[in-house]
């Protein structure tokens, strides 16, 4: 990873923290219905089980996890997402411990404290990050054995930076009719992209597309097994914005949310989850 292209991203999401945090507070219509649901699932949260948020942003799901009955430990490589973070969080004091922490280092991540964690989550974040190599192999340290971990990411088959919304009308037999597609004109290569997360904010920041095939490969390599996986979409248009939002796609997913089990330390033994 070029320095120049980390600080370049860094910065990005600086310049953009105050502006999100204020606009997602405790999450938007998209969080809330295609990506808190399926992530809470998988997850499986028990009482007091400690859970690592890996870039947590303004803190709203480690907020939601201790309203789950977890102890967190949270971080972002944006010190500003993180101030505001703490700012939202002065209820939950005792509950959430927050660290500006980058995720592709490895000495900063191992200081988290090793063997520590029932599970970690990520949401929204893997395709913000150029490098996956250092979490992945640094996440089966963290964990307890066989601890899950779920991210959730725009999904790269349908929503990624080369993907596009289209809207057809048709008089079809007398009947006008609107026909909505994506059409994605690259996948398997991995890939780079400026891009807008909300409409509105302060700069734009880079998107990293891999294919399933990439983004999946450090994980498995580190050995993690899936053992869950969601793909969610918006099941009506009533909250619609503009003609081609996600809520009119109610047969495309734009979110994949994926569970990983660290199985390497344990081969024999089942867990309740796999059971």
């Amino acid at each position: 990873m070029s320095s120049r292209s980390h600080d370049e991203v860094r910065g990005a999401w600086e310049a953009n923290a105050k502006w999100w945090s204020d606009y997602f507070q405790e999450g938007n219509d998209f969080h809330l219905q295609l990506v808190a649901p399926p992530v809470e699932e998988l997850l499986d949260v028990r009482s007091n089980q400690h859970v690592l948020d890996i870039a947590c942003g303004n803190g709203a799901f480690s907020r939601r996890l201790v309203q789950l009955g977890a102890r967190v430990t949270a971080f972002d490589f944006s010190a500003p997402f993180i101030a505001c973070a703490q700012e939202l969080s002065t209820d939950y004091e005792g509950s959430i411990v927050y660290h500006t922490i980058d995720a592709t280092a490895r000495d900063e991540l191992l200081s988290l404290g090793e063997v520590r964690f029932d599970a970690a989550v990520s949401n929204m974040a893997l395709m913000d990050m150029e490098d996956l190599n250092e979490l992945a192999a640094c996440l089966p340290q963290l964990l307890k054995p066989g601890g899950r971990f779920v991210f959730s990411i725009m999904h790269p088959c349908f929503n990624n930076p080369d993907s596009r919304m289209t809207m057809e009308h048709e008089d079809r037999d007398g009947a006008l009719v609107t026909t909505r597609t994506i059409r994605t004109r690259r996948y398997l290569s991995s890939f780079s992209a400026k891009g807008i997360g909300i409409a509105g904010q302060p700069v734009p920041q880079t998107y990293f597309h891999r294919p399933l095939s990439a983004l999946l490969e450090p994980f498995l390599n580190a050995g993690f097994a899936i053992t869950g996986l969601k793909e969610t979409a918006f099941k009506d248009a009533k909250g619609a914005r503009h003609p081609l939002s996600w809520d009119h796609f109610q047969e495309i997913p734009p979110v994949l949310v994926v569970r990983l089990r660290h199985i390497s330390q344990d081969h024999t033994k089942p867990t309740e989850e796999a059971a």
